[in-house]
């Protein structure tokens, strides 16, 4: 039986193994109870309760506006849910950036509140302090490299990263740097799909990808941009394997009518 296969939790160590034997890794997003338990029965090996809930849960433009506390509820909504998956939280912006004191204190207060598995941050060596403080605490932490959505005012677009010499040298000197400073894994995100194989050969550590191709060891979506449920968003990578917003919105067509017309409920729907 392969590794992933296998009935018990998913843990950072699994995920070394599935590379190890070349068996690749799935993760999605979850916000909440409900889904995140379909996800979870689905078989998906990790499940990141992401900062992409300001987006799909609470309607804002960026990830930025996010709190602390926004992440903390969405992760406990998710830790209720979860048997088997690795639950890795993000930490949002401005709660680890310039100040890796305050960046374990938050890494803690996830952890603790939540029961999150791992957190996840954005960036290289600009961050790299704060990883290393709160691994030092023996908090596991996920990387995060190419384009990376708190830095969105920085960046000015979504365009593909590192498609520059200086940029992709510097990715992947920031990808070694993570693995040095003891992270389990590295989202690559929109990055040219040759830079990203490149990053996942030259690093022992696994790489998930969005948007950057088939070489990395895992691929990651946003579970609303992949259900169909948000339909506003349609980047090249995006897979849509079901469209849920046009049949959920056939379906409470079909309700206001039935309740409209006095079909709703009938005879064998009431007491």
């Amino acid at each position: 039986m392969s590794v992933a296969g296998k009935a018990r939790k998913i843990t950072t160590n699994t995920l070394q193994e599935m590379k190890s034997v070349g068996e690749k890794i799935t993760m999605l997003t979850a916000y909440d109870y409900s889904l995140a338990k379909l996800v979870d029965k689905g078989g998906v090996d990790v499940i990141l309760v992401g900062d992409s809930a300001s987006n799909v849960m609470a309607g804002n433009d960026t990830t930025v506006p996010i709190t602390l506390e926004h992440m903390i509820y969405h992760a406990q909504c998710v830790v209720r849910a979860v048997d088997r998956a690795l639950i890795v939280v993000d930490m949002p912006f401005g709660s680890y950036q310039g100040n890796s004191k305050a960046a374990l204190d938050n890494a803690i207060k996830i952890m603790k509140e939540s029961g999150g598995h791992a957190v996840k941050l954005e960036g290289g060596a600009e961050i790299v302090e704060s990883i290393k403080r709160i691994l030092s605490a023996g908090i596991p932490v996920m990387g995060h490299l190419g384009l990376t959505p708190q830095s969105i005012y920085k960046f000015g677009t979504y365009t593909v990263r590192a498609r520059e010499d200086e940029e992709a040298s510097k990715l992947i000197s920031d990808a070694k740097l993570l693995e040095e400073a003891g992270c389990f894994a590295i989202v690559l995100e929109k990055i040219p799909a040759e830079l990203a194989t490149k990053v996942s050969e030259a690093i022992s550590i696994p790489t998930i990808g969005i948007g950057a191709g088939a070489g990395c060891d895992g691929q990651v979506l946003v579970l609303h941009d992949m259900l169909g449920i948000t339909m506003d968003f349609s980047p090249r990578f995006l897979r849509r394997y079901l469209n849920l917003s046009e049949q959920i919105e056939s379906a409470i067509n079909s309700y206001v009518d039935d309740v409209r017309c006095g079909d709703f409920p009938n005879d064998d729907e009431q007491y």
